[in-house]
């Protein structure tokens, strides 16, 4: 009897070390019980209207669609305001990777806000796939070994708008310019493509981000007697900007608006009566392909809007984040980065999607138009595809690229 109690009592205990062990191996690689993102945006600024809480929205899209959970484990999700301060978002990354074991932060729409969130998640091991800052530097001069930027740069977006414009006769060039990062950023690589065509610039001035009153430097633009007004803004900034214009008749007295960086939101915001003819280039429009429309809809059921590209990329973001770790079998930053730079991204955002080693995610741009009134169908059938870029193209090669890491 002794014996027999002995053996059951041994069964039981192996039992239970196989149950043990099974669910020790499934998360052997999680740091915690959980996978945490954390989206980091504009929720009540300049920008909220076209990352803001809709990134958010985006997010859990992504997290349901995958299942809820990694390697047995829950998939939690953290948002915050970062204001438009990049002292803000610093304290709250440093707050999540500290104390909430945040293991991925996105969104980051404000280039002064993408650096140093970058910057201080990458010296503590952390990655952040950047959907919503322009600046070339989180992947040149900037880059870092867990910063992947994921939607578009100031490179992308004048190699659609500006060749188109200045093939089309806009040859003299006035910038208005966001005064931070990414104002100049995009103008300095607007300038490049615009004077590499053989046009020229011919003055500029920079505005404080969120001014609402652009008369002054309107005057200046339409004084200077340039073909293009380039707007080197964003969000309620290029809305602003182009409706003071219209109220000025700037375009009707003959000079081109250009806005270098515009969302599906602000087309909506200024309406098509305004908006009309307007050119510039994305990497997401939500009437491209059927599998983005089905996505699409989904989002304005939840949303309200139609998708922007950087919050369809909050998405395609957090997926492929997702299925890195669960590809890894560990939320390991090394790790994941490198399943990462070995996927190649096919989805509703993107196909034939590269994460190279600068952090650089390549893939087509599009080069866009607002239609007329008369040729739109529908409250969001606001624009028209003109022309795909290549991702070859579209984006800084790997043989010109700054970055330092491309030298170890």
């Amino acid at each position: 009897m002794k014996r027999m109690l002995m053996a059951a009592t041994c069964g039981l205990t192996m039992i239970l070390a196989s149950g043990a062990s099974t669910a020790q191996d499934e998360s052997q690689g999680l740091s915690s019980d959980y996978v945490k993102v954390g989206v980091l945006s504009d929720m009540s600024g300049v920008y909220k209207a076209l990352e803001g809480p809709g990134a958010v929205v985006a997010a859990q899209m992504a997290i349901d669609d995958f299942g809820g959970s990694v390697l047995g484990k829950p998939i939690k999700l953290v948002s915050s305001d970062h204001q438009n301060k990049p002292a803000v978002a610093s304290s709250t990354a440093r707050q999540w990777i500290d104390r909430e074991n945040v293991d991925m932060i996105t969104g980051l729409d404000n280039s002064a806000v993408g650096l140093a969130v970058q910057g201080l998640a990458s010296d503590k091991g952390v990655i952040t796939m950047n959907t919503g800052s322009g600046t070339t530097e989180l992947t040149e001069s900037q880059c870092t070994e867990y910063g992947i930027h994921y939607v578009y740069d100031t490179y992308s977006l004048p190699v659609g708008t500006a060749t188109a414009i200045v093939k089309n006769g806009g040859e003299t060039w006035f910038f208005i310019t966001a005064d931070y990062a990414f104002g100049h950023s995009l103008e300095d690589n607007t300038s490049m493509v615009v004077e590499n065509l053989g046009g020229k610039v011919v003055g500029g001035v920079e505005a404080p981000l969120g001014t609402t009153d652009f008369a002054s430097y309107l005057i200046q633009a339409k004084a200077s007697g340039a073909d293009v007004i380039a707007l080197a803004n964003a969000g309620s900034d290029t809305v602003n900007a182009i409706k003071q214009a219209n109220s000025f008749g700037i375009v009707e007295q003959g000079q081109q608006m250009a806005g270098m960086l515009v969302f599906l939101t602000d087309v909506k915001a200024l309406g098509l009566e305004t908006a009309q003819g307007l050119q510039f280039t994305t990497a997401f429009y939500w009437d491209r392909s059927d599998e983005a429309r089905k996505w699409s809809q989904r989002f304005f059921e939840k949303h309200g809007a139609m998708p922007t590209m950087v919050q369809a990329g909050v998405y395609s973001a957090t997926l492929s984040y997702l299925e890195a770790v669960k590809k890894a079998g560990t939320d390991d930053a090394d790790a994941v980065r490198e399943v990462l730079g070995d996927m190649t991204i096919n989805d509703m955002f993107v196909q034939g999607g590269d994460i190279l080693p600068n952090g650089l995610m390549t893939h087509d741009m599009y080069l866009v138009k607002a239609k007329s009134p008369e040729q739109s169908e529908g409250p969001w059938d606001l624009l028209e595809v003109v022309a795909t870029i290549p991702g070859e193209k579209a984006f800084i090669p790997l043989s010109e690229s700054a970055c330092q890491l491309l030298d170890k």
